[in-house]
């Protein structure tokens, strides 16, 4: 195990040390707690919340962990297990589940030997063994779904050292803070309910452990060039044509039944405030899916032109609700395929977007740097860089998506829409799948899709009418035919006119061939080159039908 430059990037982060060639736990003390641990409480002492709290104190100790954890930490394993579960699935919990954990723990050592010597030959010429991916770098992590229960085993007793990972750019990836927001925070249902998503993963852990792998991939956006040159000139001169969009205005991004790529409303620190009290989109699909938290051990800060990668997270929990209203609501089975490394065919791409960027997301500079970090999410590697080891065959997979970076990043969804749209058309994906999760803005979408699709354009065209808009002056006014005028902005011959939210629904009743797009409380329209008798700033009444008004 000596001078693997893998284990050297990770083994500060990891609770074992290597002697006499072997990894091993550091601490004989340790052992003999997990020993007695896997042969129940009677053994072992531990048979509540309390003395849970008491003996992961102790297993801290023994492995001379420096930073401490917040009484509200330990009061917080107390309280969920002593109070929030009934006293038959604490007793279950204590005799049977908790010492299927420390079995696993036991064996962690021996699990990750395995890992580093089944790793050189798993793909000709790609390392895979677990290590730090540092940003900037691309490169892949294999780790079987074995190994990352014992991995998580190690996150829930808060074994993993943590003095370096602030430091590092590495996110959080013990338990303490997910159990210690259950102290002080009144009633906190939904984070009760993370919890039972997590405890509901080892439940199921402890009575079988499913064969297959998962792989996390740091990717870095380049097309065979600097990244630099996809600018304003590259997407503006694009010829791909833009994909056929499904618009969904029900159901939810997980439960879409293709092979696809879903994506990950992302926080640039992988995971978000999923071991905090985050619970939105990304937090809850690292509930549900909790083999995705394993990828916060070693997986820095995404940079710009970055995303990660995650295929194989097997799903086990069904919920209900959004933010403060989710509850977990029992097991699922999850069906997918595997490939041939034995990874369900559940791919997932974190992609971050750009936070309360106000009215900033519509210049130039953020539209670049959207449409970029979702390009980078959505690429294949192997399609996009001749030198690149393909290990992966991703024909006919689209990309099923939503209102990325909106909600609480604050970020326009008709904007995130067509920006989402430019990529995963220029990754030449098959198709978008976009969920709107009922946003009354996006209620036209379908339209604005179909139409734009059926006059053929291309990235590049819609991409200039995006462009045109970005910090355009307010210039002419248009009338309605019935003596109210509107603000304009005229853009290399076009115009955009600036319409009152309140007054699209007429609007767009009485322009038969027009297609309105919501934005800052606006109505934004783009009209096809007036006719020299009609010029700008003349009215224009709403029952010409001379012009094709398009989006944006």
């Amino acid at each position: 195990m000596e001078k693997r430059e893998d284990l050297d990037t990770i083994l500060p982060y990891l609770p074992l040390k290597i002697q006499d060639s072997s990894l091993s736990w550091p601490s004989t003390h340790l052992v003999e707690v997990l020993e007695a641990m896997t042969n129940g409480p009677s053994h072992s002492r531990v048979y509540s919340g309390q003395t849970l709290s008491d003996s992961i104190s102790l297993m801290r100790q023994a492995l001379s962990l420096t930073s401490h954890l917040s009484s509200s930490a330990l009061q917080g394993y107390a309280l969920f297990f002593d109070e929030r579960m009934s006293k038959e699935e604490s007793s279950r919990w204590f005799n049977e589940f908790l010492p299927a954990m420390a079995c696993l723990l036991l064996r962690f050592p021996s699990l990750l030997e395995s890992h580093y010597l089944n790793s050189d030959n798993l793909i000709n010429g790609t390392k895979t063994g677990l290590r730090v991916l540092v940003p900037n770098k691309a490169g892949i992590v294999f780790l079987s779904q074995e190994l990352i229960g014992a991995l998580l085993s190690c996150s829930f007793f808060c074994l993993f050292p943590v003095d370096d990972r602030g430091s590092n750019h590495l996110p959080i990836i013990n338990f303490d803070k997910l159990f210690g927001s259950l102290i002080n925070t009144g009633r906190n249902e939904h984070q009760e309910n993370k919890i039972k998503c997590i405890i509901h993963y080892f439940q199921r852990l402890s009575s079988s452990i499913s064969p297959g792998f998962v792989s996390f991939e740091r990717k870095i956006l380049s097309l065979e060039q600097d990244s630099s040159t996809l600018d304003e000139g590259f997407w503006g001169k694009s010829t791909v044509n833009l994909c056929p969009v499904e618009v969904r205005t029900s159901g939810l991004i997980e439960d879409q039944s293709v092979e696809a790529l879903e994506v990950d409303f992302a926080n640039k620190n992988l995971g978000g405030g999923a071991l905090r009290k985050g619970c939105v989109q990304e937090e809850i699909r690292f509930m549900i899916n909790p083999e995705l938290i394993v990828g916060m051990l070693f997986l820095p800060t995404m940079e710009v032109t970055e995303a990660i990668e995650v295929v194989g997270a097997e799903r086990f929990s069904l919920y209900t609700g959004y933010s403060s209203s989710f509850r977990f609501s029992g097991d699922y089975i999850d069906t997918k395929e595997t490939d041939v490394f034995g990874r369900r065919k559940t791919r997932i791409v974190a992609i971050d977007a750009l936070r309360h960027p106000g009215v900033s997301q519509y210049k130039l500079e953020s539209l670049l740097r959207e449409t970029n970090k979702a390009l980078c999410g959505f690429l294949h590697v192997c399609k996009n860089q001749s030198n690149g080891q393909c290990i992966d065959h991703e024909d006919g997979v689209g990309v099923v998506t939503g209102n990325w970076g909106c909600g609480a990043y604050g970020g326009d969804p008709e904007l995130k829409s067509l920006l989402q749209w430019l990529a995963v058309s220029q990754a030449r994906r098959p198709f978008m799948s976009y969920y709107t999760f009922g946003f009354e803005a996006l209620q036209n979408l379908n339209q604005v899709t179909e139409l734009v699709v059926s006059k053929g354009w291309t990235v590049g065209d819609l991409w200039k009418k995006l462009k045109s808009g970005a910090g355009a002056e307010v210039g002419p006014e248009v009338g309605d035919g019935g003596g109210t005028r509107y603000p304009g902005m005229e853009t290399n011959g076009d115009l955009m006119l600036l319409l009152p939210l309140g007054m699209s629904t007429n609007i767009l009743r009485s322009l038969s061939s027009s297609i309105f797009a919501y934005t800052r409380g606006y109505l934004f329209a783009f009209s096809a080159r007036m006719d020299d008798d009609e010029p700008i700033g003349r009215e224009c009444r709403t029952n010409d039908k001379r012009g094709s008004l398009l989006l944006i």
